[in-house]
């Protein structure tokens, strides 16, 4: 949890020097984590999600929503504070908080079944504070973000960006300022990365659209930098918050020891594009229409820290390395052994790191994904936490391990829990219901790949494919995705050829063609190997019933296409 009153952390220029002791601090403390837990294999399956929801103010007599900067105060009340199963934490933004279990779930139906009254005790406690004309929604993305006045209180952003937010469109007060992780973060970026974040969507356009579209950017100070940034025909922002302000959902997963975790985390590398485009529903920026229906580009570019040579931009200097994803994006590599022929990408990681560990020790293919998570600079740190006892914290390595916001996590254990998995790309639905029924459909799917021991994998290379067609408008109707023709093929006797993948829509993923039984039929063959009480099983049905319905492309379910059709039809109507 992060602390909201911690004044300890450093700036980037005390951090930059400390670099090199870091990471080899890092190095060492993983090395000696490894040793100490990598044959450890029966640590009980648990769970845990971590749901972001938006404070909301209406004002129904001039017809206008804000987003309500107000959770910190919120967070400070005995009502939420005594909440028996779960609790309430700060997120970046002042109007973001993060509802997340006091302790873990296991895999029981009644656990599973309990899911979704957890989601709507932790809504309770917030929305029982409210004023009638408040309210707490787990919407992914607010349309207005960015607009003028689009918060309550409302504030206007600086016309000349300053040290903190270094954004035209939204000011400082928009950010979580009782908490100094965040403010640090920002300010660390900032400074790391030397120039203003840049990040370009693409403008929705039809016959309606004035074509060459461009915004009129001359108020500001700075409008010849942005001027440059700015794309034609796209839609313009310009920092973090245009990224994180999206609402998401994350599970984590306690695996039985490291192989299992390797085996599910390469296991649910495939997915994570699969369920960025079922949960889409982030079609609108700064209030215009845009091409895609998922925040998961957006929020990798608004955290880009890299540098201008980093980028590719400019000619390396000594000691400067290409960086060619950013720390928020898909995952790059297969972490099993037997899997390393699935990895047919050119991944970029710390070669003195790697050849470090594989001294000490550190299998190959643990070693390759340490030295690519060492890549990435530290930009938080306490200045009492420099020096580390390497045997007794593991404070520098947890850091960079969980500072990385790939689409897919391994969480290193500690004493008091074991190797983890953390599924990350699935954006906020609208309801309690629909939320419980992504949770619960990632867990039995978890439980489904161990027991009937499935194969999903595919060249990482078209997992990265997949993501560029699950970022794009009506994808759950429109795009084919490269999914496994048989998941039930032993691993040891597979080969990369073309023809162990081929496209299906997600449709066909989840509920199956011709010889490929879909995902959710593959549950239930898991299911079906239990004697649960029919009134038990019933909401599990229902939840499954819905994921099936949804990536059929039924619109009730589709929030994306709601969001579309609404801005569509109203014509004169302006988020502006």
């Amino acid at each position: 949890m992060i602390s909201a009153t911690d004044h300890s952390f450093l700036t980037w220029e005390e951090i930059e020097p400390l670099i090199p002791h870091i990471k080899d601090q890092s190095r060492m403390q993983f090395v000696h984590l490894y040793r100490k837990y990598k044959d450890q294999n029966n640590y009980p399956f648990y769970w845990g999600d971590e749901i972001e929801f938006s404070l909301i103010q209406f004002d129904h007599d001039q017809k206008v929503v804000q987003l309500l900067l107000n959770s910190m105060s919120l967070l400070e009340s005995p009502e939420v504070k005594g909440l028996e199963s779960s609790e309430w934490v700060p997120e970046c933004l002042e109007y973001i908080l993060e509802g997340i279990p006091k302790n873990p779930f296991g895999s029981s139906i009644t656990d599973l079944n309990l899911t979704e009254e957890h989601f709507k005790e932790r809504r309770k406690a917030i929305k029982q504070l409210l004023s009638p004309n408040q309210t707490l929604v787990s919407v992914p993305y607010f349309p207005r973000f960015g607009c003028p006045n689009f918060t309550f209180p409302s504030y206007k952003a600086n016309k000349h960006p300053v040290e903190l937010h270094q954004s035209v469109f939204i000011g400082d007060a928009a950010l979580c300022s009782q908490t100094p992780y965040y403010i640090t973060s920002y300010k660390n970026l900032a400074k790391r990365r030397q120039e203003r974040m840049v990040i370009n969507v693409p403008l929705y356009i039809d016959k309606n659209t004035m074509m060459p579209y461009g915004e009129d950017l001359s108020e500001y100070e700075d409008n010849e930098e942005m001027m440059k940034a700015l794309k034609p025909g796209h839609i313009y922002m310009d920092t973090k918050s245009f990224g994180v302000s999206c609402c998401v959902i994350q599970v984590t997963f306690q695996a039985a020891g490291l192989k299992e975790a390797a085996y599910l985390f390469d296991n649910f590398v495939p997915l994570t594009p699969i369920m960025t485009a079922l949960t889409a529903g982030s079609p609108i920026y700064r209030g215009l229409l845009s091409e895609f229906d998922s925040a998961w580009r957006p929020m990798s570019w608004s955290c880009d820290d890299r540098t201008r040579q980093e980028r590719g931009i400019e000619p390396l200097t000594e000691g400067k390395v290409l960086v060619d994803k950013t720390g928020f994006d898909s995952i790059g590599r297969y972490i099993s052994v037997d899997n390393q022929f699935y990895n047919d990408y050119d991944y970029r990681y710390d070669h003195r790191q790697y050849e470090l560990l594989k001294a000490e020790g550190i299998d190959e293919i643990i070693a390759k994904y340490v030295a690519h998570l060492l890549l990435k600079d530290p930009l938080i740190l306490r200045k009492e936490k420099i020096d580390q006892d390497i045997f007794k914290d593991s404070g520098h390595i947890q850091a960079i391990f969980n500072s990385n916001g790939h689409s897919l996590k391994l969480k290193l254990p500690d004493e008091k829990s074991g190797w983890k998995v953390e599924f990350r790309t699935m954006e906020d639905q609208l309801t309690d219901f629909e939320n419980a029924a992504l949770v619960v459909f990632l867990i039995l799917l978890n439980r489904a790949i161990i027991t009937l021991k499935l194969n999903l994998l595919i060249p990482i290379t078209k997992v990265d494919e997949n993501f560029t067609s699950a970022q794009k408008r009506d994808a759950i109707n429109k795009e084919k995705f490269h999914f496994r023709k048989d998941v039930q093929k032993e691993f040891a006797n597979c080969e990369l050829t073309d023809d162990i993948y081929t496209l299906m829509t997600l449709d066909e993923i989840m509920n199956g063609k011709d010889d490929f039984p879909g995902l959710i039929p593959l549950i239930h063959k898991y299911l079906n190997q239990f004697d649960y009480d029919a009134s038990k099983r019933l909401q599990i049905m229902q939840y499954l019933k819905y994921i099936s319905d949804k990536a059929a492309g039924e619109t009730i379910h589709l929030f994306s296409s709601i969001l579309n059709k609404f801005y569509l039809k109203y014509t004169t109507f302006t988020l502006q």
